[in-house]
């Protein structure tokens, strides 16, 4: 299970304390804030933060740029705030976005590739009286072939618990973020993916109804990337245009990584045939903070939006007017029959008595 985790600009300090669940990942990376947890057995709490350095004294987070084959070395300082000693296991993981758009962290049993891979903490474990800090430092060393682009991952302090009552393992995790850039040539970019768009008409037949769009944003350069979106749904020919309005944009997301986008559009006119557009402007932050906004990347997919109400009610007025000449033409046709006969009795009628007027 992740915790959730959210922005903070400063305090590189976070406290956090367990709940017995399953191999909880309770966890904060500096200027990403965990949550709060009571703990089966008491309090347990600790904070992380960076050291003061060369590399700056009040850093939120670690940011390096770093040549192929070069190397790193920094420091994280851990501080203990609780009433007895802290032994805590210190170690690197790559960072992925989760499903709800938040960094998180792999667990040290699973396989990291950069970051992960790269960073080495000066000791495994470090234990750590209470009331004190210790400063550990680390070294990330980055291969010769290593490919040049964005990776994210963490330096972590890690906390595992077993509660012998309920039979279960807890996995406290602290850490701080680390961004790193590895020198070469920068290409940053994204696509649309399986872009896809459904209709949804109104019982009014003479109503608009509502769009939904789908699609996948993929990062397909080795940047790491966000992006605006603007998305419109427009009839045949590009006429009746709607626009989506304004769009939440999704999370930075990782060399490699994808994000699943539902938009809905209302007020789409009925055109029988719609065309769905979505335009995704890549953003880029650099070191600074600064971002730049890059070439848009654009998909289109078409999809129908039949007004089935309208066309019932067509059909309907159809039949009626159909029906009311069928009617109209079969009364007619039986007011001449009567009339033929009217006429016809009439002859024999006039015929009959002239016959009767001779014999007299």
């Amino acid at each position: 299970m992740h915790t959730p985790v959210t922005r903070r600009r400063t305090g590189v300090t976070a406290l956090v304390r367990t709940v017995a669940l399953p191999l909880l990942m309770a966890f904060a990376i500096a200027g990403l804030c965990a949550g709060p947890a009571q703990a089966a057995d008491g309090d347990v709490t600790w904070t992380v933060r960076t050291a003061a350095n060369g590399y700056g004294d009040d850093r939120s987070s670690y940011s390096y740029t770093v040549n192929p084959g070069g190397q790193v070395k920094d420091a994280m300082v851990v501080a203990n705030r609780s009433k007895s000693p802290l032994e805590l296991t210190v170690y690197a993981a790559d960072g992925f976005t989760t499903d709800t758009g938040q960094l998180d962290l792999l667990t040290k049993d699973k396989k990291s590739t950069g970051i992960g891979a790269w960073a080495r903490a000066g000791r495994d474990s470090v234990v750590i009286k209470p009331g004190t800090s210790a400063e550990v430092p680390f070294t990330v060393r980055v291969p010769g072939n290593a490919t040049p682009g964005d990776y994210v991952g963490g330096v972590l302090t890690s906390l595992k618990q077993a509660d012998e009552a309920e039979g279960i393992s807890v996995d406290r995790r602290l850490g701080i973020r680390v961004k790193l850039r590895v020198s070469g040539e920068l290409k940053p970019k994204l696509a649309v993916e399986d872009l896809h768009v459904d209709y949804t008409g109104s019982a009014n037949p003479f109503a608009k109804g509502d769009a939904t769009v789908t699609y996948t944003i993929h990062n397909t350069g080795n940047a790491l990337l966000s992006a605006r979106q603007t998305v419109s749904v427009s009839g045949p020919f590009g006429w009746l245009r709607t626009e989506a309005g304004d769009i939440a944009a999704p999370p930075e997301l990782l060399p490699g990584e994808s994000w699943k986008t539902k938009v809905p559009v209302h007020g789409v006119a009925p055109g029988v045939s719609v065309a769905a557009t979505a335009t995704l402007t890549p953003l880029l932050t650099d070191a600074s903070g600064s971002t730049t906004s890059l070439k848009p990347v654009e998909a289109t997919a078409h999809g129908w939006a039949v007004p089935w109400t309208l066309l019932l009610l067509i059909v309907v007025l159809l039949a009626a007017v159909v029906g009311a000449f069928i009617l109209t033409r079969r009364t007619r046709a039986r007011r001449k029959v009567r009339e033929d006969a009217r006429v016809q009795n009439a002859v024999e009628q006039a015929l009959r008595d002239k016959e009767r007027s001779g014999r007299n």
